[in-house]
């Protein structure tokens, strides 16, 4: 999705301007004054429609996934794993979707943590899965993936934490594509460069990532650059997060990342520019 920035002094001016450019079924995204001390210029931001339903579309990939997995052939548990950086917020992110009606609560989950490198990784899973009262498996190697999965073969859903590590001097993932999960989120702060999270995705792009999980969009006034970047990793985004609440702060991403666009998820009316 392209975004094109337009200003200049008059709205009508600029509306005039937008519609040359992208033509009558244009949609403004967003319409602002910027005070400038030769004098204030209006600004509106808009795009092709049929760009904006193709991102649309993108981000609802998320949800088609979700909707999917009710008809997949594996037997046993749905299996979702969160990847990504160190302070991406993945153990805090599993609570929430073990938890939130939002998420999977509801739903019987167990947990499995890969996280045994980190300080105190294992003890802050265990302690809010007891606090919860969920069963999680510490995983240490791929052979002890088949006994782990056998002891949560009674949920409905388990929840993978993976260590925010490298693939490539850990042996975490052989453990986590032994899980085999039916989707992988790529947990990254909503306020990173794009140019790193790129990185990230490319440097874990073996474990399979299926989906993108903003989180900390506490961290990120007015949600700005949601949409940019989604668009930048070009992933489906079912969920985003934002604060440390448990099991708060958790929603669905589609009406969150299109409303940073000014957007209403529900109908995708904005302002058209024909008439």
């Amino acid at each position: 999705m392209q975004l094109e920035t337009f200003r200049g002094r008059e709205l009508q001016d600029v509306v005039r301007h937008v519609r040359r450019s992208l033509g009558d079924d244009a949609m403004i995204v967003r319409t602002q004054v910027l005070k400038r001390p030769s004098g204030n210029v209006v600004e509106v931001v808009a795009a092709q429609s049929a760009a904006i339903e193709s991102f649309r579309k993108r981000i609802d990939g998320g949800r088609a996934a979700a909707r999917r997995s009710k008809g997949r052939k594996r037997v046993g548990p749905y299996v979702i794993a969160l990847v990504g950086p160190p302070g991406a917020g993945k153990t805090t992110t599993t609570m929430k979707l073990a938890l939130h009606p939002e998420g999977v609560g509801g739903k019987s989950v167990g947990l499995i943590t890969l996280d045994t490198y980190r300080v105190g990784g294992i003890e802050e899973l265990q302690t809010y899965a007891e606090i919860a009262d969920l069963p999680v498996e510490v995983v240490y190697h791929a052979r002890e993936v088949p006994a782990a999965i056998e002891r949560l073969r009674d949920r409905q859903v388990i929840l993978v934490d993976a260590p925010g590590r490298s693939i490539e001097d850990q042996g975490w993932l052989e453990a986590l594509q032994a899980i085999s999960p039916d989707e992988v989120h790529l947990v990254l702060p909503a306020g990173l460069r794009h140019d790193v999270a790129r990185r990230h995705r490319n440097n874990l792009a073996e474990t399979g990532i299926t989906h993108l999980l903003l989180s900390k969009l506490d961290e990120v006034p007015g949600d700005v650059g949601l949409a940019e970047m989604v668009e930048a990793l070009e992933l489906p985004a079912r969920w985003v997060a934002d604060g440390f609440e448990i099991p708060g702060n958790l929603a669905a991403a589609g009406p969150r990342i299109m409303g940073s666009l000014g957007v209403p998820e529900e109908t995708g009316s904005v302002v058209r520019m024909a008439g």
